[in-house]
């Protein structure tokens, strides 16, 4: 919207080209979170799936674990593919501080904080997931990749909120 709201505008030529990116990521992104939302429920119905299995017999007991775990591993990727999708949504918003109409500048600290929120609340369920994958050097893979995801979104959404408060211009970004 910010994007939007500053395309077109002499005061903001310069940014031009920030703006009609941002307008593309951010249609693609709004696509990418609903594809994502259904695909993380298509997972949850996996694990849950899962869990009916059959536990008779030590056959279906095995079944039902290794059903599980890559139950449980589909459910721990489809939310660190939302983490990384709100680090680009918190990235954008940051890119667009100083950059673009200042009337909407705070519509930039919104979508930094609900990029923040919805990064980490992916990130509690990717984490959630991880020990029932079973396969431990995963797991710490996908925790350092998490927590360097959300550290990165976390230092971004302070630049906007920090750039946002200080109101300066900013030089065009180079391409």
């Amino acid at each position: 919207m910010v994007a939007g709201l500053s395309a077109g505008r002499p005061k903001y030529a310069a940014h031009a080209a920030l703006h009609e990116t941002a307008i593309a990521t951010g249609r693609r992104l709004a696509q990418r979170f609903l594809e994502l939302s259904d695909t993380d429920a298509e997972a949850y119905a996996g694990f849950a799936a899962a869990l009916k299995m059959p536990r008779d017999t030590d056959a279906e007991q095995a079944a039902r674990k290794t059903a599980l775990q890559a139950a449980a591993r589909v459910a721990a990727e489809v939310p660190l593919d939302t983490v990384e999708a709100c680090l680009e949504l918190v990235a954008t918003a940051e890119s667009l501080v100083g950059r673009s109409n200042v009337n909407a500048s705070s519509d930039l600290n919104v979508a930094a904080l609900l990029g923040e929120a919805a990064g980490r609340g992916a990130a509690e369920n990717v984490l959630v997931n991880l020990p029932s994958v079973g396969d431990d050097a995963y797991a710490v893979v996908t925790t350092a990749r998490v927590m360097r995801l959300l550290d990165d979104i976390e230092e971004l959404a302070d630049a906007t909120h920090e750039g946002v408060r200080n109101g300066a211009s900013r030089e065009p970004l180079r391409t």
